[in-house]
């Protein structure tokens, strides 16, 4: 019996043996690059690539595509420490709230009628 060639772009069949959907865009996403490297791959090992394929493996190779990318992770530690510190900064300030608010009724100033902006922010178990 001949050997059945495997043809590149199956599906998820070749690699789960069913005709299962795909769970996610993403695990679509990351099958279609898999094959599209692997393909790339074969072209470069048979002499048929295009240069357009050879320069896109070539640029990622280079020191300024690692450069790039180590920039994009800075940027993205960068703004994942901005959000934690607005977070924070919200925290200190309903505390600071509470805190004024305590210290008003322990001298007597607090009256149940006042309207604060803060108390919204106030966590009534507090008290």
């Amino acid at each position: 019996m001949p050997r059945v060639k495997r043809v590149v772009g199956d599906s998820i069949k070749d690699k789960f043996g069913t005709d299962q959907p795909y769970y996610s865009d993403e695990a679509q996403e990351k099958e279609m690059v898999a094959l599209a490297t692997a393909a790339a791959k074969k072209q470069m090992l048979d002499g048929t690539a295009s240069a357009q394929v050879i320069t896109h493996y070539l640029k990622l190779g280079t020191v300024r595509e690692k450069l790039e990318l180590e920039k994009l992770r800075k940027e993205n530690e960068l703004l994942a420490a901005k959000k934690t510190a607005i977070e924070s900064a919200e925290r200190i300030e309903a505390l600071y709230a509470e805190a004024i608010k305590a210290m008003s009724i322990y001298n007597g100033q607090y009256q149940e009628d006042e309207v604060d902006i803060q108390d919204e922010y106030i966590d009534p178990d507090l008290y």
